[in-house]
């Protein structure tokens, strides 16, 4: 089994900071192909925030361009993200996802999500 866990959110003055990081661990075959963060804020979908994709890229939501830093380690299986000049907007609960190849069927990436980090952005 593959296990991602969040820490690191929290409750925040607007113009704050927090940084976020997420560690795989578990059944994994190889280096990680894809892995981010992702949003959801009560009663809106779950949006994409920043991540590293199997292509090598990193992508950024419009919305965090310029204020969150995303960066990972990969040897560590772990990712981080430096949130900066937060806003009540940012608040939502914050969810890890990798695609994982697994020992057993190194045919296909699977995908997990961590737990999920609350955070709280107040005005």
């Amino acid at each position: 089994q593959v296990q991602l866990v969040e820490s690191g959110g929290g409750l925040v003055q607007a113009g704050g900071s927090l940084r976020l990081s997420c560690v795989a661990s578990g059944s994994i075959f190889g280096s990680i192909p894809g892995m981010g963060w992702y949003r959801q804020a009560p009663g809106k979908q779950r949006e994409l925030v920043a991540g590293y994709t199997a292509e090598g890229t990193t992508n950024y939501a419009d919305f965090v361009k310029g204020r969150f830093i995303f960066s990972r380690d990969t040897a560590k299986n772990t990712v981080y993200l430096q949130m900066n000049r937060l806003t009540p907007e940012d608040t939502a609960v914050y969810y890890c996802h990798a695609l994982v190849v697994l020992p057993e069927d190194i045919r296909y990436a699977y995908d997990y999500w961590g737990q999920g980090t609350q955070v709280t952005v107040s005005s």
